[in-house]
């Protein structure tokens, strides 16, 4: 063997069937360091005239003497051998395997004592060419009478070979005659062959050019690479086909074909890396096909040429051939020898073949670390400093120190790499386990892979348990980003001003900006960026790519288990969340902390619950007899999704829609209202810090008519859901249809109408009554925008209306005493100015309110009640979206006529009744034309409780079980069977 060769280990199938021939690189062998040598010919045997290999009984059906098998070989591949042949009753004498590398035995070896085998461990069978007399000793003291090979890495001499009086079969991954040689897998899929597979075969003195005892074939399919040819294949179909030979030799059965030279093939050994270059000068598909036959292991090597001189050696992992021609948006790189250009894009390095198509490679290594091809220019001057370790970290730290020695038997330094020290597959398995189980931290193969040592393994392990997450790409610690530092509540809150796409925070396409107004002193807060169209293309691209590559790679309850921990993160970070929410929007912090913040956790709390329930269904049909037929749906997610909120709720908004989204499966780019976007930027920190992978979610700030009309218009996009006003609703509708006819869901405008029955509980009405109303400063979807009060209670009800009204506390928000904050922003100031004008015009009466807050600067509105309001009125139409009471009149005598006026706008979206008599309550539900009825309540709402509207109110629903389906398509599988 040539040695621990941590490139090796990176591809446990290549570990097993490297050697898998019988033959190695021997260095000390003097004067044939380089070349390779076979087994020799069994003796004691003969060919009879049907080509079976007979031994000494008359007939070839049984042996005059049992089967004394001896393995030769190392390996999970060998271990599996063994284990198969004990199973099928054959006497195994004698296990021979290689030294212990450290503290650390062969798999073989192991396996062997565990049945009582005797094993022997050989650094080498030769010196100088010559067998050692004290290693034939020890193979013939077992008294062996048939070599079995299926993994040897070591020179096995001719007396060995020659000694077994049944013979000495092999193990080739090819169908010889064809690939010959050491690297013969990987030469399968090099020339572009259509069928791969392997031959068990008889030793001679030739390069895998015995005689054929069995061989199987497999289809070669476009995405195979070495990895999965073996793993799918040679690997488990080779363990079955060497007991099966056994099994024929047992029974004197075994054929013995003379191979043919026809089609035979000598090819070069691809551990020596002058044969492991690529050359690009040739067509795509010679370049794809030569990358996938060196993946994973030892990787096609290439040679970048930097900028200033510099040639750095990289290898290069998962080609795919790439149906693109269109690489505006690559960034150049330079292949050493290459007359085609190469790119690197976001999806990965693109290299141009001769024909001009062009081959994807996803990852390469540069040193001992392997990385996101795409990421090439982010990480090749990228030096993580050493991390500065808190007592507990330190703690962590000799906890993972201790699983690394355990495995490895070595003592563990800084420079210590997991694979150099000799380690396999399955001791990659175990070290994953145990620190995901030791140290409650989300990690994977890859994550070793990509930090070999110890002491990036550490640090990757560490950052992970400071960010709860999983799969941490570079710099997503959430820290280098612009922002503005919010000095308020008595905290310093630090808030992203940057767009976040693909797991970063950055800037708009062109530095451009807008500005975010204080809306209780009209102050400007910050600038924040403003997507442009490109930006919103990006922002697609990285959430459509998430959702092919990373997204898929993690399981449903993974996927709950982050949304948890962002639920929770949300929670340690609610203060901080509550007191954004009331500088961005104007929401007063108490009602913040309980209900924008509150109930957006619980959002997420309730579809991570959901994540894994989500089911299909098997349906009885009718099958066409005598076949049965198996009918059954799956729900799938539908994939990229937009969501677009609006500035109300800022991050209610933002849960409600993309919690049951993510749930389901999709990813997301979200744009936040224009006017208070940063607690959805604050958001955008959390889930890095989650752990949720880059591309699953995004956010692009910017105005409606750019950033969000470029959602509605991309033809990636394949679900948009939008809370807004109806108007837009309408354009988004259409702009969905026009586009590529995505699905949408719609929470749009509102009147919802509450009507007062004088048998009511009064003083609940009055108090539910102003909520209803100015709850949120009127700022509420389903404010109650006009009230029925019956004409009994009418006068009593207005006078404890602006009673109530009089005890309300104005002003900052921030001030836990505070009832009513500023509106929003200056334009919806302005409107519900106008609308009270318009309310007056008509010949509505204006109790109080209608005006600005005389003595206070920003956008507050004083709490306005309007009373002899009539159903052609304007204000009796449409919503005034603020803190704006509208009362009408009703006698009790016709309950159908005050139905009829409840329904007489085109909205529906909320409603409400207080009363006493269940039966008017219940008519009333049943009657109205509402997505949602309260009954003796109001604003009552829960996450699990679906919520959306009527005619122009929208469709589709937000919360609940219900909402799923807005993010998930139906698939109908038929089977027939």
């Amino acid at each position: 063997n040539n040695g621990p060769d941590r490139d090796r280990q990176l591809s446990p199938a290549f570990n097993r069937i490297s050697g898998a021939c019988g033959f190695t690189v021997v260095p000390e062998v003097s004067g044939s360091g380089q070349h390779l040598q076979k087994m020799g010919d069994p003796v004691n045997s003969a060919t009879n005239t049907n080509g079976f290999h007979k031994t000494n009984g008359t007939n070839g059906n049984h042996h005059q003497e049992e089967l004394k098998i001896a393995i030769i070989g190392q390996s999970n591949f060998a271990a599996e051998v063994l284990e198969l042949l004990l199973e099928r009753e054959h006497i195994v004498v004698g296990v021979f395997t290689i030294a212990d590398k450290g503290n650390r035995e062969d798999v073989l070896a192991t396996t062997a004592r565990q049945h009582g085998i005797p094993v022997f461990k050989f650094t080498a069978w030769r010196r100088k060419g010559v067998p050692i007399p004290e290693v034939l000793e020890q193979y013939r003291s077992v008294g062996a009478n048939l070599n079995v090979l299926p993994f040897c890495s070591q020179f096995i001499p001719m007396e060995v070979i020659d000694g077994a009086a049944f013979g000495s079969i092999c193990y080739h991954p090819s169908i010889l005659p064809l690939h010959r040689g050491a690297s013969a897998i990987a030469w399968t899929l090099i020339e572009g062959d259509e069928r791969a597979g392997f031959t068990i075969f008889w030793a001679d003195d030739g390069l895998d050019t015995g005689p054929i005892l069995l061989q199987k074939q497999c289809p070669v399919y476009g995405d195979d690479t070495l990895d999965t040819l073996y793993k799918r294949f040679l690997y488990p179909e080779g363990v079955t086909a060497m007991a099966e030979s056994v099994d024929m030799i047992a029974a004197g059965t075994a054929p013995k074909i003379p191979q043919t030279e026809i089609g035979a093939s000598y090819d070069p050994a691809l551990f020596r890396e002058e044969n492991q270059y690529l050359d690009l000068n040739q067509p795509a598909l010679r370049i794809f096909n030569f990358i996938r036959g060196l993946d994973s292991v030892p990787g096609a090597l290439a040679t970048v040429e930097m900028d200033d001189g510099l040639q750095v050696p990289v290898r290069l992992y998962g080609a795919s051939l790439s149906a693109r021609r269109n690489l505006s948006n690559g960034k150049p790189i330079r292949f050493k020898g290459a007359a085609g250009p190469a790119f690197v894009a976001r999806e990965g390095i693109f290299l141009t073949g001769t024909d001009g198509s062009l081959v994807r490679v996803k990852r390469l290594k540069r040193g001992n670390r392997v990385i996101p091809a795409g990421q090439w220019f982010e990480q090749v001057e990228t030096k993580q400093a050493p991390l500065e370790l808190s007592d507990k970290e330190q703690e962590q730290d000799a906890l993972l120190r201790g699983i690394w020695k355990s495995i490895l038997k070595v003592e563990i330094e800084t420079e210590t790499d997991f694979f150099a020290c000799g380690a396999g597959s399955m001791d990659v398995v175990r070290l994953v386990e145990e620190v995901k189980d030791t140290l409650e931290v989300p990690i994977s193969n890859e994550t070793l892979f990509m930090a070999p040592s110890y002491g990036e393994f550490l640090q990757e392990v560490i950052l992970r348990l400071r960010t709860g997450g999983s799969d941490r790409g570079s710099d997503r610690d959430g820290s280098d980003y612009k922002h503005v530092l919010l000095k308020a509540n008595r905290r310093q809150i630090r808030v992203p001003t940057q767009m976040f796409v693909n797991g970063r925070f950055v800037d708009a396409e062109g530095g451009k900006v807008l500005p975010i107004v204080n809306p209780t002193n009209e102050q400007v807060i910050c600038e924040v960026a403003c997507a442009s169209k490109g930006d919103v293309n990006n922002a697609v691209n990285a959430a459509d790519e998430a959702f092919r590559g990373v997204w898929t790679s993690v399981s449903a309850r993974e996927r709950g288990q982050l949304m948890y921990k962002l639920a929770d993160l949300m929670e340690q970070h609610k203060e901080e969340l509550a007191t954004i929410e009331s500088i961005d929007s104007g929401a007063v912090y108490t009602l913040a902390l309980k209900t924008h913040v509150g109930m957006s956790i619980d959002a997420w709390r309730y579809y991570a619950g959901w994540a894994d329930k989500i089911e299909g269904t098997t349906i009885p049909v009718n099958p066409a007899r005598p076949n049965h037929v198996l009918t059954f749906t799956k729900k799938e997610p539908i994939g990229v999704c937009a969501l677009i909120t609006p500035w109300n709720y800022p991050l209610m908004m933002l849960s409600w829609k993309m919690a049951a989204c993510i749930a389901a499966g999709n990813t997301v780019v979200i744009k936040p209202a224009q006017v208070c976007p940063l607690t959805a930027l604050k958001f955008a920190e959390l889930t890095v810090r989650a752990g949720f992978p880059p591309g699953v979610i995004n956010i692009v700030t910017g105005s409606g008519s750019l950033a969000g009309q470029a959602l509605a218009d991309h033809p990636a996009v394949r679900k948009l859901g939008f809370t807004g006003s109806t108007p837009i609703g309408k354009r988004i509708m259409a702009s969905c249809a026009d586009s590529n006819i995505k699905k949408c869901s719609m929470e749009l405008g509102g009147k919802s109408p509450l009507v007062i029955f004088a048998d009511c509980d009064l003083e609940k009405a009055v108090r539910l009554g102003m909520s209803s109303v100015f709850f949120n400063k009127g700022e509420n979807c389903i404010a109650a925008g006009r009230l029925f009060v019956e004409d009994r209670i009418h006068d009593e009800f207005v006078r404890k209306v602006v009673k109530g009204i009089k005890t309300m506390k104005i002003g900052d928000p921030l001030d836990r005493a505070t009832a009513h904050g500023p509106q929003n922003h200056r334009a919806h100031f302005e409107k519900l100015q106008e609308y009270c004008a318009l309310g007056l015009k008509e010949g509505a009466t204006l109790v109080c309110g209608g005006r600005r807050v005389p003595s206070l600067a920003g956008f507050f509105f004083e709490p306005t009640v309007f009373t002899d309001v009539e159903d052609h009125m304007y204000i009796a139409q449409e919503e005034s979206f603020g803190p704006i009471m509208v009362i009408s009149k009703f006698h009790a005598s016709d309950f159908d006529a005050l139905v009829a006026r409840a329904n007489s706008t085109e909205y529906g979206l909320a409603s409400g009744v207080f009363t006493k008599d269940i039966q008017k309550a219940l008519l009333f539900a049943e009657k109205v034309e509402a997505g949602t009825v309260f009954v003796n309540t109001y604003n009552k709402t829960d996450v699990a409780a679906p919520f959306g509207g009527f005619k122009q109110s929208g469709f589709g629903k937000d919360l609940g079980k219900e909402a799923l389906n807005e993010y998930l398509r139906t698939k109908c599988v038929t089977v027939e069977y």
